[in-house]
């Protein structure tokens, strides 16, 4: 298979892990394939178990697998959590063309020139993220290939996240037998899928309600400007569920996904199940009021959590208000109360290709959308490589082969827990 035809994602959250298959065909792009599998060694957004995680991860790309019929061998990977930092950057090179035409070197150049800043020794670069970039003086240019210039200069915005969890990310995917491209930063695929270009101007919110974790980014002047993560999700919801109806877990995830309302007033009465109570063969019969009288209480404090999660950030009255994403948030009545309770614009967002619509796959789909847009950055400048240089950090200027980027990422990795042996 092509890397330049067909890409996949993996989105490894708390409850299901998915892997999406995209097709690039003529300049269009395509969902040809999704795989899901229950997520197991995953606890609040975190690799809790090795095994459990490479066998959700198996099961997840075989599911894929078979319904395209082709082998998968690499994938772009998500990455998200409260380990996940921000910092703001500055590069400056002169342009090497003789002709003072900026080029991809040139990008790829100013780039790690921003990459060089202080990093603990516990953290590690991810991903360099341009805000804007500066040619001899001209500012709010976002793509200067092509263009002619003596200087360029890059205001970046440099992504961190702590060694440990990258570390065991990267095993869990290796052990499953798949290379890794690239690492996303799931709040920045999934706010170039979701936000519109106006939302990510003026200021707004994206809230990713996950069932071990709600990822809150906040986007503003085009990027991302700030990410946190809080440790309450859906999970929380079954839970409610399985100790107000007395019943088990499994029971109580299964009644939440058919019968679940998360707004009171629009529960109905006459909507009746049954569950089994712990302890007893015997089963009681519940409405969907009852049940939204146990959901509503939990969604509302997400919500006041999240809003008082983005004012922590320091942010206030963003104009583009909120854009909820995530599994969670398909529940009916999850609208409802985000808007009663955040006092601002709120909105779901869905991935708009058949098969994936429903928030719980925005996700994954961003990671594709993320490395699409590198692609035809890349493709209009001439490059024939779909692959992400800031991630990989080699020091050379070119492009390296696909087969030696792997095992630099990976041997990075182990060089820098070799220490600890």
């Amino acid at each position: 298979m092509s890397g330049n035809d067909i890409i996949v994602s993996l989105d490894i959250g708390t409850s299901k892990v998915r892997a999406i298959i995209g097709e690039m065909n003529n300049g269009t792009f395509n969902i040809i394939g999704v795989g899901t599998a229950d997520s197991e060694g995953i606890r609040k957004g975190a690799i809790v178990d090795i095994d459990q995680t490479v066998q959700s991860i198996r099961n997840a790309v075989d599911h894929a697998e078979r319904m395209v019929g082709i082998q998968i061998s690499e994938v772009y990977v998500g990455i998200t959590g409260n380990h996940i930092g921000l910092q703001t950057s500055h590069g400056v090179v002169a342009v090497s063309n003789e002709d003072r035409e900026i080029g991809e070197e040139d990008i790829e150049r100013v780039l790690k020139a921003a990459e060089v800043i202080a990093v603990p020794p516990e953290r590690e670069i991810i991903d360099v993220v341009a805000r804007q970039y500066v040619v001899d003086g001209l500012e709010g240019i976002q793509d200067p290939r092509g263009m002619i210039g003596v200087r360029l200069e890059v205001e970046a915005t440099i992504v961190t996240g702590a060694k440990t969890p990258i570390h065991n990310l990267l095993r869990c995917v290796e052990k499953s037998g798949l290379r890794i491209k690239d690492l996303v930063l799931l709040p920045l695929g999934a706010g170039q899928l979701s936000l519109s270009k106006d939302e990510k101007t003026m200021g707004s919110v994206l809230v990713d309600i996950g069932a071990g974790s709600t990822t809150i980014a906040v986007f503003e002047e085009g990027s991302i400007a700030a990410t946190s993560t809080l440790p309450i999700g859906g999970e929380y919801v079954t839970n409610d569920i399985a100790y107000g109806l007395r019943t088990l877990t499994d029971q109580a995830e299964k009644v939440k996904l058919k019968y679940g309302c998360a707004w009171y007033n629009d529960a109905a009465a006459d909507v009746v199940f049954k569950v089994t109570r712990i302890g007893s063969n015997v089963d009681k019969e519940f409405n969907q009021q009852d049940l939204a009288a146990i959901i509503e209480p939990r969604v509302q404090e997400i919500f006041q959590l999240v809003q008082a999660e983005v004012k922590r950030l320091g942010y206030t009255g963003l104009p583009g208000g909120y854009i909820l994403t995530g599994g969670t948030v398909a529940m009916p009545g999850v609208l409802e109360v985000a808007q009663h309770e955040l006092a601002a614009s709120v909105r779901i967002a869905v991935p708009d290709y058949i098969g994936v619509r429903d928030p719980g796959y925005t996700s994954g789909v961003g990671i594709l959308h993320n490395a699409i847009r590198n692609f035809r950055l890349r493709a209009a400048s001439g490059s024939s490589s779909n692959v992400k240089k800031p991630a990989n950090r080699t020091k050379s200027s070119s492009p390296a082969p696909e087969s030696e980027q792997k095992p630099g990422l990976i041997e990075r990795l182990k060089n820098m827990f070799s220490e600890f042996i």
